[in-house]
């Protein structure tokens, strides 16, 4: 069953990207939540519509979340993990953790997966981590993961 999704899915795509998934999961569970429509002409027609409407949203937050960039540009973030006695952390930190010390320290409400981290965090240092706020802004925010 080919579906235009109206929201960002995770394993299934991405807002407004015509997919193809297995009949039950549309017809039961994408469809009547809301996530989706059936991808047909009306519906492809609208599509244009849906899109342009949501430009319009992106654009009127872009001065937002320029503001937000410029805040955190000479930030540091500081991330409590606990180590061992060499500085190795147990686990490692990831972006969930990133975004909760963005709403903790700076009250920013960033979505976990507009965070990126180019690299494993599995010992006490500096690291940087780059956010997607909107297709124009990307920024990028240092962070410390220190002991706790």
């Amino acid at each position: 069953m080919e579906i235009i999704l109206l929201r960002d899915l995770e394993k299934v795509g991405d807002k407004f990207e015509i997919v193809n998934v297995k009949d039950g999961f549309g017809r039961n569970y994408l469809i009547p939540k809301g996530y989706a429509v059936i991808a047909n002409k009306d519906n492809l027609v609208k599509l244009d519509e849906y899109k342009s409407k949501e430009q319009e949203k992106l654009d009127a937050k872009l001065s937002e979340f320029q503001a937000i960039a410029e805040k955190l540009k000479d930030q540091v973030l500081r991330i409590g993990a606990k180590s061992g006695t060499s500085g190795k952390i147990f686990g490692s930190v990831t972006n969930v953790q990133i975004a909760a010390a963005l709403k903790e320290q700076f009250d920013l409400d960033i979505e976990r997966r507009k965070i990126h981290i180019p690299e494993e965090v599995k010992v006490l240092g500096t690291y940087v981590a780059e956010l997607e706020l909107h297709p124009d802004v990307e920024t990028k925010v240092n962070f410390e993961v220190v002991a706790e």
